[in-house]
């Protein structure tokens, strides 16, 4: 009975960790927060252009220069599937400094995913940058990927319990370190793409910016898959090897 509550003990762990693991790469795929720029003077920056800012940042033709700088010059938080930015309620010349402030989003297309990045931002006529244009597509496609295995291995570990084995659990444990690899490289190509974004648009003096907490909770994710991985294998490996080792002693 030891040995069983031992294996048991460590799937009950390995499905918990797996769970907020799924939770935290969910509501960060769904969050804005991956990196967010802190004006210091914002308030008279907008007021003066705020109307111009907001439908350049929306319409249709927005490249990246005119929304970067949007995102710069009006505390704007960017997702991975929407951009932020926080504008005065009504743009009104008159409205006093100490206005209503509303925070207004907008999504980013299938088109816009997939769309080519310039080697200066804004310029058609530059040529593709393909480190940043790739770097943008796999941080669209990771999240989803890790997403996907996790709930592929949990199925397999559906049908493990059903079959009453362990054995299955392996499998499990490979599909979740793939995941878990997946959303570190999500990670290392949002902090690139970043870095290197920054490199072409330096941000203003009067600007900071940092990453947010929709990507500390993709960072927190990646270790957790990694140690429910590593719990599923242990736990149907170990197990596998005493199961042997005792038909091994019963014909003995």
């Amino acid at each position: 009975a030891m040995m069983d509550n031992r294996f048991a003990t460590a799937l009950v762990i390995a499905c918990v960790l797996s769970l907020i693991s799924t939770i935290y790469m969910a509501a960060s795929i769904g969050t804005d927060f991956w990196y967010e720029y802190h004006t210091l003077s914002p308030a008279e920056n907008v007021s003066e252009a705020g109307r111009s800012i907001w439908e350049e940042f929306v319409s249709e033709e927005a490249d990246e220069k005119t929304y970067t700088d949007a995102l710069f010059r009006c505390n704007g938080t960017v997702g991975l599937w929407r951009r932020c930015i926080t504008v005065p309620k009504n743009s009104h010349w008159y409205s006093p400094p100490e206005m209503d402030m509303t925070t207004n989003c907008i999504s980013f297309s299938l088109s816009d995913q997939f769309m080519e990045k310039y080697v200066e931002p804004g310029n058609h006529n530059s040529g593709t940058d393909l480190n940043r244009t790739y770097l943008w597509r796999l941080q669209f496609l990771l999240p989803f990927v890790s997403l996907g295995l996790m709930c592929f291995g949990a199925l397999i570990g559906l049908c493990a319990c059903a079959c009453r084995s362990l054995y299955p659990a392996i499998a499990t444990g490979v599909l979740h370190f793939l995941a878990g690899l997946c959303t570190l490289g999500l990670v290392g190509c949002y902090v690139a793409g970043i870095e290197l974004l920054h490199k072409k648009l330096p941000l203003p003096d009067d600007v900071r910016g940092e990453f947010g907490w929709s990507f500390c909770l993709a960072c927190v994710s990646a270790p957790l898959q990694f140690m429910a991985a590593a719990l599923f294998i242990w736990a149907a490996r170990t197990n596998r090897k005493e199961f042997t080792l005792l038909k091994a002693y019963r014909v003995a």
